[in-house]
């Protein structure tokens, strides 16, 4: 069975920081592409960064120069730095994984269950 457990989310004032963390467990055979995504009240999901399991990231033009992905692959975990945060970027944020069990089964994803992140004075 596998688990994404999100962590890390919180209130914090405009411009402030906040650091996502999700790990994934359970038995997983290749952890490929992981992302962050983010959904606010009366909108769609949509995707905040995501990043290869060889370390190259890309964002979501909202957020450039902001936030920062990373990723630990011993660890399994997915890491989202948020710098200079705005109100705007007030949302519930999932991590995404596309993994393989095993080396016969197909790659699909994962979704954690989400945090919730509010940017408010």
């Amino acid at each position: 069975q596998v688990q994404l457990v999100e962590s890390g989310g919180g209130l914090v004032q405009p411009g402030g920081s906040l650091r996502l963390s999700c790990a994934a467990s359970g038995s997983i055979f290749s952890l490929d592409f992981m992302a962050w995504y983010r959904q606010a009240p009366g909108k769609e999901r949509e995707l905040v960064a995501g990043i290869t399991r060889g370390g190259l990231p890309n964002y979501a033009d909202s957020v450039k120069g902001r936030f920062t992905i990373s990723r630990d692959n011993a660890k399994k975990t997915v890491y989202l730095q948020m710098n200079s945060l705005k109100p705007e970027d007030t949302a519930v944020y999932y991590c995404k994984a596309d993994l393989q069990l095993t080396p016969v089964l197909p790659r699909r994803s994962y979704w954690g269950q989400g945090t919730q992140v509010t940017v408010s004075l």
